[in-house]
């Protein structure tokens, strides 16, 4: 393992034993654990679509919310009670709805903008993004409006065997303990019960582990194929490309839509994990939390992308908690310093954006290829084992 590895092994470990501390000490329930780590799975594909349009081909895509709109949406559409479109099917029909949509939507907006490029190319695709979510949030006849979709079932609701099987499995309590030191501290833990909507959140999180798993596979393998050097070359140089007789522009259509489809994915998930769906969702901070992820971890990178989504969540989630743990009063009395702090402790989820931002200047200026730069993936398995042997 590189010194880049470790450090991230190492990172990614102690926030997950963070994550059970939190769990048993009763600060996290269990049903919001896996809630985390089903976003986590979410912001993982979203980062995944973007690493297969930005870090392989060097697209500039702009409408992350929109794709992951349109997956949301077209999976609501079929499954929420309050749908006005009534769309009879159920979770596998969503499914396919969502992923046919979505391409379809790419294909449309890749043909007359994949010929510009950098600026124009960001542009065209901020402006789809605006335009599905103004779609969402003003057709009150197709998506409810701003009251959004809400209702969506869970992912196996209504199937044979997985339907029925969270009602089906034991509730487990556990009794909760006192622990400590007499005389200095104590601490609860434990004391928490997994019933039905636990097992029911943890078969959420089994679906989004497939579909992380059986995208990065998919990636992976493209990424070391002819298709992918074909994309990487069109990257670094797209006259080089053309001059070899490569179409670039059908390779450019071809990796849009794959990363469309993939950003779709996240969309269908997050359906059925928050069960409900509004315009909201579709705010353009999304897109950039994904690109921060993407860039973060490393462009071309899928272990990146993993680490970067993984990254995105840990400061998304972690700053609503860190108002109750740091303290409410500096030590110092300096009046400029106690406003400022008072005013960030009192409301810290909003210096979120302040803290991502020190972050990317941070990697930009230390790291600018990332922290898991993709040599590495680029290289087959075996002859890794023989340069280490």
């Amino acid at each position: 393992m590189t010194r880049a590895e470790q450090g991230v092994t190492l990172f990614v470990g102690g926030f997950g034993f963070l994550l059970v501390l939190a769990l048993l000490t009763g600060t996290l329930t269990p049903s919001y654990t896996l809630y985390l780590a089903g976003l986590t799975g979410m912001y993982v594909l979203l980062s995944f679509g973007l690493n297969a349009q930005w870090g392989y081909t060097g697209l500039i895509n702009f409408s992350v919310a929109a794709f992951f709109g349109i997956g949301a949406y077209a999976t609501a559409l079929v499954t929420a009670t309050n749908s006005p479109l009534s769309i009879p099917g159920g979770v596998l029909v969503g499914l396919v709805l969502a992923i046919l949509a979505s391409a379809v939507v790419a294909v449309a907006i890749a043909i007359p903008t994949l010929r510009l490029r950098s600026d124009y190319l960001a542009i065209a695709s901020l402006g789809l993004a605006e335009v599905v979510r103004q779609i969402v949030l003003n057709q009150r006849d197709w998506t409810n409006g701003s009251g959004g979709l809400r209702g969506i079932p869970d992912v196996f609701a209504g199937w044979p065997v997985l339907g029925e099987l969270p009602e089906q499995l034991p509730g487990l309590q556990f009794t909760e303990y006192a622990v400590g030191i007499p005389g200095l501290f104590r601490v609860r833990v434990l004391g928490f019960t997994l019933d039905t909507p636990f097992w029911t959140d943890l078969l959420n999180f089994v679906v989004v582990v497939v579909f992380v798993v059986a995208v990065y596979l998919l990636l992976r393998r493209v990424h070391r194929s002819p298709w992918g050097r074909v994309l990487r070359t069109i990257r670094s140089d797209e006259d080089l490309a053309s001059a070899l007789g490569k179409d670039t522009y059908g390779f450019k259509l071809q990796s849009f839509v794959l990363g469309s489809i993939i950003m779709a994915l996240g969309g269908i998930f997050y359906a059925f994990l928050a069960a409900y769906v509004s315009p909201g969702d579709l705010e353009p901070i999304n897109t950039f939390y994904v690109w921060i992820a993407v860039i973060l971890g490393g462009s071309g990178s899928n272990r990146g992308a993993m680490f970067g989504g993984f990254v995105v969540v840990a400061i998304r989630e972690g700053t609503r908690f860190a108002s109750d743990i740091l303290p409410s009063q500096l030590p110092v009395n300096i009046p400029v310093l106690v406003d400022v702090y008072g005013a960030i402790v009192s409301d810290f989820g909003s210096t979120r954006l302040l803290i991502v931002g020190l972050l990317i200047v941070l990697v930009m200026r230390l790291r600018p290829e990332g922290v898991l730069p993709p040599q590495r993936e680029l290289v087959w398995p075996s002859a890794l084992e023989e340069k280490d042997e």
